[in-house]
């Protein structure tokens, strides 16, 4: 069996977030420059989060989610058949990754101020714009020892370590805050009310040949699944699993 997953946020912050994982992803991804263009996945997911990143105060607001998560896993402390080992294992992660990114200088200021992605960003938005003749400086970088280049990419990587562990952390917390229900959606459609939550985790079995169309917002939301193939019916009942997180 096959199983596909998806994830949907219900706020504007966690839709950020997720972005912010997704290009975080890709850069590493594609540091090791293994394949000869994963160079341009590196630069279009760095600069995407550099846009990102000046945009949102990023920093301060993910720094306030941190310490509200602190305060709810402090509260478990006093419930009785809960683990105080593992707790205060994961509130001493919170507090080293939140002193972390407030200490941080202004996130990707000296992605910012680099000289050589400075001088290839702007191309990077252009169709077709990383061509040898728009971009030398590029193609001279690309033509480096692949040991320099790998270096180069870990240490434009470094700059955002301080976002990318606290980021992984909360993200790892929304996600096991809750476990995974059976649900059935009845012609392909279900709804449910989503009790102050941030996060949908939906599994469902590949062979439904289905994907699912989420609407909602923390306190109500809806799924649709819909036939990827065009023609396509949707089962009377499709059997998923769902997380509301």
């Amino acid at each position: 069996m096959q199983i596909h997953r998806y994830e949907h946020p219900l706020n504007e912050k966690v839709r950020i977030y997720l972005r912010l994982e997704h290009l975080l992803k890709q850069l590493h991804d594609s540091s090791e420059l293994s394949d000869p263009w994963q160079y341009t996945i590196f630069f279009n997911a760095l600069f995407d989060l550099l846009e990102l990143i000046e945009q949102i105060p990023v920093k301060t607001d993910l720094a306030k989610a941190l310490d509200k998560q602190s305060t709810k896993l402090k509260a478990w402390l006093d419930y009785d058949g809960v683990d105080p080992t593992a707790i205060q294992s994961l509130l001493d992660s919170m507090s080293h990754a939140q002193k972390n990114l407030l200490a941080a200088p202004r996130l990707g200021q000296s992605l910012r101020e680099d000289r050589f992605l400075s001088s290839i960003r702007q191309r990077f938005s252009i169709p077709g714009g990383t061509c040898s003749f728009d971009l030398p400086a590029l193609h001279y970088w690309r033509q480096q020892p692949l040991e320099d280049r790998q270096q180069t990419t870990q240490a434009w990587l470094d700059q955002l370590a301080e976002i990318d562990q606290a980021l992984n952390l909360w993200l790892h917390l929304i996600r096991q805050s809750a476990q995974y229900q059976p649900q059935s959606a009845h012609n392909g459609f279900f709804q449910n009310d989503a009790s102050l939550s941030c996060l949908l985790r939906i599994e469902i079995d590949a062979s439904y040949g289905v994907y699912p169309v989420v609407s909602g917002h923390r306190s109500h939301f809806s799924i649709r699944f819909s036939p990827y193939e065009d023609g396509s019916t949707v089962a009377t009942n499709i059997d998923f699993k769902l997380a509301i997180c």
